[in-house]
């Protein structure tokens, strides 16, 4: 099932879709392949500040996850539930404008600001439908959107200075590659600081659309 131009966001919801179709056949396994070519799209003409932010920010990169269903239970978490935010009129806040010359970045200012304004209420919300609160997620998976974006994150769900440690370290040791980067912190908060078996987690992103996806865990 190829999926295109969900950007930043298409990591968590590559891994939504595979949790619901090993969901539909317990006894299926699924494969998520993440491939980012982001230096496709670099404008060498094009000197405006999105572009630049844009040329440094992100990179290339690929990662794959394996997703089982209960009848093979393997030894990684277990998405528990999954939701997909959109946010209407935000088509201007990021994404691509696409002519002759190849894919021309759209990257607003308001990215952090709809990261403080809707972050929260839609964690909360999504986490009330399940029966939990913000205290029940010890532990946060989140896209490294940027910096400004992670400070966004943080502020407006209170996280705690140490909660997206592995995200901070991966943006400053690779970037942001897209769709492949929550990916990345997926896996080195597997082998390096997986959480205590039971514990829940909240695997996040925001991209394109403007949108969201978030993916509720248990370790």
């Amino acid at each position: 099932m190829p999926i295109f131009g969900l950007g930043c966001v298409a990591g968590a919801a590559g891994i939504a879709r595979a949790a619901d179709y090993v969901r539909a056949f317990p006894g299926e396994v699924a494969v998520l392949l993440s491939v980012e070519l982001c230096s496709l799209t670099v404008q060498r003409e094009d000197l405006s500040i999105p572009n630049l932010i844009a040329t440094g920010l992100f990179g290339d990169g690929a990662a794959a996850v394996v997703v089982v269903g209960e009848e093979r239970r393997g030894e990684g978490p277990r998405v528990v539930a999954t939701r997909s935010i959109f946010y209407p009129d935000s088509e201007r806040v990021m994404g691509w404008d696409i002519s002759e010359a190849g894919f021309k970045i759209v990257l607003s200012a308001e990215v952090p600001e709809v990261a403080r304004r809707f972050l929260r209420r839609d964690v909360e919300a999504f986490l009330a439908d399940c029966g939990l609160a913000l205290a029940d997620v010890s532990s946060w998976v989140a896209h490294p959107g940027g910096p400004k974006v992670l400070e966004a994150m943080q502020e407006a769900l209170d996280l705690p200075a140490d909660a997206l440690e592995i995200t901070w370290r991966s943006l400053q040791e690779v970037g942001n590659l897209s769709s492949a980067s929550v990916l990345l912190v997926l896996e080195e908060t597997l082998e390096h600081r997986r959480p205590a078996p039971g514990s829940l987690g909240l695997l996040m992103a925001m991209g394109p659309g403007f949108c969201s996806e978030l993916v509720l865990l248990e370790w």
